[in-house]
């Protein structure tokens, strides 16, 4: 527990040094002792990214509970990083669901995780914001005592409800309910981006990689963004040279994307090294 309230309070800080930081987003422990040997401050999980890594798709209904958290847990296991989870919808409709969902990822040294407001049903995506507020509000009690880090995501964007209204409204009442960082992914520029930071009271989580406009760090820290993930596109990028390099040996017969891979030593070091 020392070492999960150590972890606890340098995420909390990142949250309150001023300016933006970057937690990308590890899919494995071996993703998770790369990123961590780099230099980042903080992880986070992705369940897209595990999903492809056992090529499931990214859903409440494809992925349980107990398969995203062990996943978590190794990442955890494999860093001395603070380590925010990917808890998708909670993996229930009830509020219950939810905070079982965040004591369990508690319960395997994670010091954060977030909770989306997506129903997992094509015809009814979104909750009704009093029931997505009861949500949150049964996670920040189960995170309460806790060295967790609760973040309230707002999913319209993601479901063909292009509305930022609703969406700062939904932030507006999570913050309410006691969420201490606020997500709405998908934000398609940086000026919705500008807006929405400016009308929440907590800090603000933009992820990187998914879509609409490439923006740099210092972009998204004047616009007010205060943390920064990267979702599975760290996964997909991986995924990317992956197919480059199948293609070049079956169309081409040859193997010089060996000359791009990472040195087995370099691996090898890192290895078991970032939680030491």
């Amino acid at each position: 527990m020392q070492t999960a309230t150590a972890n606890f309070e340098a995420f909390r800080a990142l949250h309150q040094q001023g300016g933006a930081f970057v937690m990308p987003n590890a899919w494995d422990a071996g993703s998770a002792a790369i990123l961590s040997a780099m230099g980042f401050k903080a992880l986070a999980t992705t369940s897209a990214g595990y999903a492809f890594s056992v090529a499931k798709r990214d859903s409440c209904a494809a992925l349980s509970r107990d398969e995203i958290l062990q996943n978590a847990a190794a990442i955890a296991a494999a860093t001395g990083l603070p380590v925010s989870g990917d808890l998708e919808n909670g993996f229930g409709h009830d509020p219950e669901d939810c905070a079982e969902t965040v004591r369990g990822a508690s319960d395997r040294g994670l010091v954060g995780g977030a909770i989306e407001d997506a129903t997992g049903d094509p015809d009814q995506p979104i909750y009704e914001i009093a029931e997505a507020v009861d949500r949150i509000a049964a996670s920040v009690e189960a995170a309460q005592d806790r060295p967790f880090l609760l973040t309230a995501r707002a999913e319209n964007f993601l479901w063909g409800r292009p509305d930022l209204k609703d969406t700062i409204r939904r932030l507006q009442a999570f913050s309410e309910a006691g969420a201490d960082v606020l997500y709405a992914p998908g934000l398609p520029d940086l000026a919705s981006i500008r807006t929405l930071c400016a009308e929440v009271d907590k800090p603000v989580n933009v992820v990187a990689g998914l879509q609409g406009e490439v923006l740099s760090v210092a972009q998204l820290a004047e616009a007010g963004v205060t943390r920064i993930s990267t979702g599975g596109s760290l996964a997909r990028a991986a995924l990317g040279e992956l197919r480059r390099a199948g293609e070049e040996i079956l169309h081409e017969g040859r193997f010089t994307y060996a000359g791009r891979a990472y040195p087995g030593a370099e691996l090898a070091s890192m290895m078991g090294a970032a939680k030491a």
